[in-house]
């Protein structure tokens, strides 16, 4: 961590707000692409995150591409693929093989997770402040261009300001920078909710990510479906990651205790896999989850979104740290040509052709997803489709490549085919 003082220069290339996944992936990339990068971070490492822990092969992707060490032998724990239960019906489904991903996901916790990308940010040159808690944009007065930021640095939150030319929004889905920019949450865009807690269990050395397509409340001797989803991802360190995830689709969004709906769900869990209160290790905790784009333009006036901060969440599944990763990537990327312009008009262009780029990227995939999340939100939807879609593999396995947006581009099966056709005719909202 680079130590707040008075010799502390305020001028880069590019500044980043926030250091999880989003943040700390683009200012690699801007580092190691030669560029000078403040990545500015409110809170110090370790630091918790509301967050499942489970990582597709998406996002093992990511960090492999970064360069970070995923061996078991170096803390992580690797997962063959996705447990489904629902309907009376237990089904594995490995990851699919293919040329473009891994064939295994990892699990590791967010506290952890979040710094080793931060601590990689840094070897690659990017200066960071911890404690350095972003209060908003600096303007140019003729222009309206972001160009720069004021924080309150350290412990004793003494007031600073940071300047360059370009600022990256990292700052999660409250993006408090983004809100000062003038760039809302667009209301018809999905908004999910988790809500996870950890317990001493048995079940902690799990080969499988574990997804339940059925909550059920059996207190007080009556079954109720409730809406939702759930997960069990066993964390290989004696514990458990028990959560849910519920859409604004359904009719029940606002009206629950999600907590208390976890609770209800683990209590008709087995007892011998301990997800009992005497065994939980840390309090329920929640998070919104910002899906489908639900914040657009993706650039304006200097500004660029990434990860939560753009609503980069997969609507299929709840996924947002390989979305966080790739958008650092692809914003990197746009950012370092557009810094080699040679004038404003040039570098402008450049900039612009961010928005593009993601929704060329996941603008029709995400348009599906929107129309999924509209079903699935009904939880009579969501039991009869795991009951009459589990006992099907074949379909199961085109769902997983689907949901987990697991596909070939180019060569791949007829299942790839047949979901990249449907994500290109999707429109690129």
């Amino acid at each position: 961590m680079t130590k707040p003082d008075s010799t502390v220069e305020s001028t880069a290339d590019v500044i980043v707000v926030g250091a999880g996944p989003a943040g700390s992936t683009t200012a690699y990339y801007l580092a190691q692409a030669g560029l000078d990068v403040l990545l500015l971070e409110k809170t110090a490492f370790p630091r918790e995150k509301v967050c499942g822990d489970g990582l597709t092969p998406r996002a093992t992707k990511q960090l492999v591409d970064m360069g970070i060490d995923v061996s078991t032998e170096n803390g992580w724990l690797h997962n063959k693929g996705l447990r489904i239960i629902g309907g009376g019906v237990r089904l594995e489904l490995d990851w699919p093989e293919l040329a473009s991903f891994p064939d295994y996901g990892l699990v590791r916790k967010r506290a952890d997770f979040d710094e080793l990308l931060a601590r990689q940010a840094e070897k690659a040159g990017a200066r960071l402040y911890e404690r350095c808690n972003v209060s908003g944009p600096v303007l140019d007065d003729r222009t309206g261009r972001i160009v720069g930021v004021t924080a309150k640095l350290g412990d004793e939150k003494r007031p600073v300001t940071f300047r360059a030319p370009l600022v990256v929004a990292a700052d999660g889905n409250s993006t408090r920078l983004s809100l000062a920019m003038g760039l809302h949450r667009r209301e018809d865009r999905p908004m999910g909710v988790a809500y996870r807690t950890y317990f001493n269990s048995p079940r902690h050395d799990d080969d499988y990510l574990e997804s339940w397509l059925e909550l059920w409340d059996t207190r007080g001797g009556q079954r109720k479906l409730l809406p939702g989803y759930g997960w069990v991802f066993g964390m290989g360190d004696g514990t458990s990651n028990v959560g849910l995830g519920i859409l604004n689709s359904s009719p029940a969004f606002g009206e629950l205790d999600w907590r208390e709906v976890l609770k209800a769900w683990c209590a008709g869990m087995p007892e011998e896999w301990g997800y009992t209160p005497e065994n939980m290790t840390e309090p329920i905790r929640g998070a919104a989850l910002p899906m489908a784009f639900n914040r657009q333009p993706h650039y304006t006036r200097g500004l660029l979104l990434v990860g939560d901060a753009g609503g980069m969440v997969n609507p299929f599944n709840g996924e947002g740290i390989a979305y966080a990763m790739e958008s650092g990537q692809i914003a990197a990327g746009v950012i370092v040509q557009a810094h080699a312009r040679l004038t404003d008009g040039g570098r402008e262009r450049a900039l612009q052709a961010y928005p593009r780029i993601l929704k060329e990227v996941y603008g029709g995939y995400y348009t599906l997803g929107r129309a999924f999340v509209k079903l699935i939100g009904n939880p009579k939807v969501m039991q009869l489709a795991a009951q009459h879609g589990l006992p099907r593999p074949l379909l199961m396995r085109f769902t997983l490549k689907l949901l987990a947006n697991l596909t070939d581009p180019k060569g791949g099966d007829a299942m790839d085919r047949v979901i990249n056709g449907l994500a290109k005719v999707a429109p690129n909202a």
